[in-house]
């Protein structure tokens, strides 16, 4: 779920305290879904509230997603979460339906 985020310039308390409590009660705009891409090794991941030392989570969605992860063979190496983005290393396969949510902590 996603939190209400108030502009700069509210001055509306209510809308600021909303905020607060969804953020406390673990809403985020931190969140997205992708798809690994087929016949080839690496998927890259484009997302705004990545950043350098951010910590990536997912969770797979689909039967060839799970066993992804189940094979050991997904992971994303520090070294290519970026600014505005991170990088999915994983099988090679022609499997399009390895579907995972996922969730940036940083």
């Amino acid at each position: 779920m996603t939190a209400y985020v108030p502009g700069l310039s509210e001055t509306d308390l209510k809308k600021i305290v909303l905020s607060i409590q969804q953020l406390a009660a673990g809403r985020s705009n931190a969140v997205g879904t992708f798809t690994l891409t087929a016949n080839v090794a690496t998927t890259t991941v484009t997302d705004m509230n990545c950043a350098v030392g951010s910590n990536i989570t997912w969770m797979p969605t689909t039967a060839n997603a799970s066993a992804e992860v189940g094979a050991g063979t997904i992971y994303c190496a520090t070294a290519t979460i970026l600014n505005g983005s991170f990088v999915i290393t994983h099988a090679n396969n022609a499997q399009t339906d390895r579907i995972f949510r996922y969730a940036i902590h940083g």
